[in-house]
């Protein structure tokens, strides 16, 4: 019983929830945010009802989202003061900094043109209408890119000196923090996977109302646009991911050695990339995998006979720096979660590669099973980067900050295990609720489908810029 009223394995389930689901609708904030503003642009240069039209219906699904993800974010950061406040108390002034940068700068940034562009549809002119949802883009995208260098921090502490006589670090360098090699690298990975998963949406949506045969003029410009955005989304996704990987394994070997299975230090045609590996069940040896070599040398090194240190190897070397433990992540979660983050991103980006050649000049698929496909594929890149964020934070254990505040030091010293296992539970029931919640209303919202294009004045000849109100 005692083991189940740990307060540092009941914390880190509590972030982790936390975070987990606060992040379902991060990237589709994001990506939705620049999906309308685009839409609202081919709308104000074409004047075509039918982006109108799909500037109101992305719109609503993009407001729904926003509204759960501002709620879900407020209370990920009270964790780190509920929770986890010797981390705070130790690192507050560095980690602190950039997301300080994201409340008053970027999220203001995006709550106030965001307001402006809900209530400002037949107030404001259409240029600086629009010109408020590209800057409410613009926001979402400096928000996480501030998060993100919060985060970076942690994988790769720079900018910072230790304070003896405080206990504590504090930040040397402001600009040197907010271009961590880390957060250079994540931020465009990042950006265009939540494109990816906006795109998702787009073509899901759109397949739903095409097999039904209903509001087919807005419809198939709003699915090739979603095709078209994934594949190159996806393209760019994976091309930075390859930069990620390279900053990854300079600054945590021990992450990349893990994403790996790779328990021995190989070099040129060993440094192999595993399709399938079965370890011991100490996980310190492999029994069985099925490889591609070299692979891993050029992901690695961007060189087919570079060097990857092993994980016994880096093990080695963390116990003569830091002292006697164990410094391995949990090898299944770390190697099975890449492998999801990897196939699931691609797994979706074939759904569109497959879609533009059977939908080619103007075809109408008739097979059932090609558009049960499209409909049911937007999970996969929504899950690809739930386990990417997943395999991002196990693969760091056990540090909290790499190389300097171990995970079972940051945790808070006087929450009791009994506290925060009904805080966990309170917080799984909302959640729970909040979902249920979240999910009714923007399938309400994708049922309803675009409103009707708006009928132009008789008098004056233009078109109404809104039909109702959020």
């Amino acid at each position: 019983m005692n083991e189940w009223l740990d307060p540092l394995l009941l914390s880190r389930w509590q972030f982790g929830l936390t975070t987990v689901y606060h992040f379902l609708f991060v990237p589709l904030t994001i990506g939705l945010a620049l999906t309308v503003a685009i839409f609202q642009s081919v709308w104000v240069r074409t004047d075509k009802a039918r982006y109108l039209q799909l500037t109101h219906f992305f719109g609503k699904i993009f407001l729904i989202n926003f509204a759960m993800g501002v709620v879900t974010g407020i209370v990920q950061e009270f964790q780190f003061g509920m929770n986890w406040s010797t981390y705070s108390r130790f690192v507050g002034d560095v980690f602190g900094a950039p997301l300080a940068f994201e409340g008053i700068v970027a999220f203001f940034l995006e709550a106030t043109f965001i307001g402006l562009w809900i209530f400002g549809w037949d107030k404001l002119p259409r240029g600086l209408h629009l010109a408020t949802i590209w800057l409410t883009a613009v926001g979402s995208i400096a928000s996480a890119y501030f998060i993100l260098a919060a985060n970076a921090f942690m994988q790769n502490p720079i900018a910072f000196r230790i304070n003896e006589t405080r206990g504590r670090a504090e930040l040397t360098d402001i600009g040197e923090l907010l271009t961590n090699p880390i957060a250079l690298a994540s931020f465009p990975h990042t950006i265009f996977a939540s494109f990816m998963v906006s795109a998702g949406l787009i073509i899901s949506v759109a397949a739903w109302h095409l097999y039904r045969k209903q509001h087919a003029d807005t419809m198939r410009p709003a699915l090739k646009f979603g095709m078209w955005m994934m594949v190159i989304s996806g393209a760019l996704t994976t091309f930075f991911g390859d930069s990620l990987s390279l900053a990854m394994t300079a600054a945590q070997p021990m992450k990349m050695a893990a994403a790996e299975a790779m328990y021995k230090t190989a070099t040129g045609a060993d440094a192999s990339f595993s399709i399938f590996t079965l370890g011991t069940p100490d996980g310190v040896s492999e029994l069985f995998s099925v490889r591609i070599p070299y692979l891993l040398s050029f992901l690695s090194t961007h060189t087919l006979d570079g060097t990857v240190e092993g994980i016994n190897n880096l093990q080695a070397q963390y116990v003569g720096l830091y002292g006697p433990g164990d410094y391995t992540p949990t090898i299944w979660i770390t190697y099975w979660a890449f492998r999801w983050m990897i196939g699931l991103g691609i797994a979706h980006i074939l759904v569109a590669v497959v879609g533009l050649w059977l939908t080619r000049g103007g075809r109408t698929p008739t097979a059932t099973w090609v558009w049960k496909v499209a409909i049911w594929s937007f999970p996969f890149s929504l899950a690809s980067m739930s386990v990417g964020w997943i395999f991002t934070e196990m693969g760091r254990q056990p540090w909290l900050v790499f190389g300097l505040l171990k995970t079972e030091s940051g945790v808070s010293p006087n929450v009791s295990g009994l506290e925060i296992l009904i805080s966990l539970i309170a917080f799984t029931l909302i959640y729970g609720v909040l979902a249920v919640v979240e999910f009714r209303l923007i399938l309400r919202a994708v049922q309803q489908g675009p409103e009707d294009a708006p009928v132009p004045d008789p008098l004056t000849g233009e078109t109404p810029q809104r039909v109702t109100i959020y």
